[in-house]
C-alpha cells in the first residue's frame, strides 16, 4: 500500500491539470478507468450501460495531453514519478487479475 498520487492533463492547457490521491496504486489504477467510464458516460449518455475493451481505454490514455503518477517509495521517503506506459502496464496487470477472479 503505497500512497500514490495521480496527476492528469486533459487537454493541452496547464488549466485544465489536476490531481487526485489514493492509498495504493491499484487503486489509483482503478481511479484511470473510472475516468474513462466517466468520459464515455458524458459522451453517450444515451446508453444505459457502456462496454469497452482494454484497447479503448489505452487509446484515451495515450490521447490525454498528460497522465503521470506519483508513487511513495517508503525506502527513499520521497515519491517516484511514472509515466504513461507505466499506469498502461499497471492498468493492465490489475484488469488481468480482476478477469482471472470472474
Amino acid at each position: 500500500m503505497s500512497h500514490t498520487i495521480l496527476l492528469v492533463q486533459p487537454a493541452p492547457k496547464p488549466e485544465s491539470r489536476t490531481y487526485t490521491d489514493y492509498e495504493s496504486v491499484n487503486e489509483c489504477m482503478e481511479g484511470v478507468c473510472k475516468i474513462y467510464e466517466e468520459h464515455l458516460k458524458r459522451k453517450y449518455p444515451e446508453i444505459p450501460s457502456i462496454t469497452y475493451d482494454i484497447s479503448q481505454l489505452f487509446e484515451f490514455i495515450d490521447q490525454l495531453a498528460d497522465l503521470s503518477c506519483l508513487v511513495y517509495q517508503k525506502s527513499m521517503n520521497a515519491y517516484a514519478p511514472y509515466n504513461k506506459e507505466w499506469i498502461k502496464e499497471k492498468i493492465y496487470i490489475l484488469l488481468r487479475r480482476q478477469a482471472a477472479r470472474s
